[in-house]
């Protein structure tokens, strides 16, 4: 009788092994994951605040008085180079994305730039790598929701606080970003 009861205590130990090792296996492909999508959010993001100089460059041969503009945009842009977090990152992106929409604000009264073969290549690489970035960033946040729900739900919640598995931030747009852009001559 004692030797069924050792075989079952063994038996129940190994699957509670097992079972913490699957959970724990788990946490890691899905926090790779979250940094993977990180990953490619910056990938277009660099291609964005590559593209942003020759765009502020084409805009200024023709709409050379709108200098707060060309500032804000330079001045955002230095800014995704300064973060150092999801966080920051968020919160510069949103401010270059504000100058940018100020700055295509600006350029529409100029129809001689708005007809330039150099300005409408830069504003449709520009749309094309701003729908990517959009698309990376519904990636990431759902990588995010994904991992931090497995965290935070039991069992799994026992297994990451037992080897530091932190929650993730989202990538999140500012309420500012959100309104149209107000551009007065």
């Amino acid at each position: 009788m004692l030797d069924i009861i050792l075989w079952i205590i063994l038996i129940v130990v190994v699957v509670l092994i097992l079972a913490a090792i699957l959970m724990f296996n788990g946490l890691v492909l899905l926090r790779n994951r979250v940094d993977n999508a990180w990953a490619q959010i910056d990938v277009q993001l660099k291609k964005r605040y590559d593209l942003v100089p020759n765009l502020v460059e084409t805009v200024k041969g023709y709409a050379k008085q709108e200098k707060t503009v060309f500032e804000e945009v330079t001045k955002a842009r230095a800014a995704i180079m300064k973060a150092n977090n999801v966080q920051e990152t968020a919160e510069a992106n949103n401010m270059l994305t504000g100058a940018l929409k100020s700055l295509f604000a600006v350029a529409e009264a100029y129809p001689q730039l708005q007809s330039s073969q150099n300005f409408m290549m830069l504003q449709e690489e520009l749309s094309g790598i701003e729908g990517k970035i959009a698309f990376s960033r519904q990636f990431y946040n759902d990588s995010v929701l994904t991992y931090d729900t497995a965290i935070q739900q039991f069992p799994g919640s026992i297994v990451a606080g037992i080897f530091g598995f932190k929650e993730k931030p989202y990538f999140e747009i500012e309420e500012k970003s959100r309104e149209a852009v107000k551009v007065s001559f």
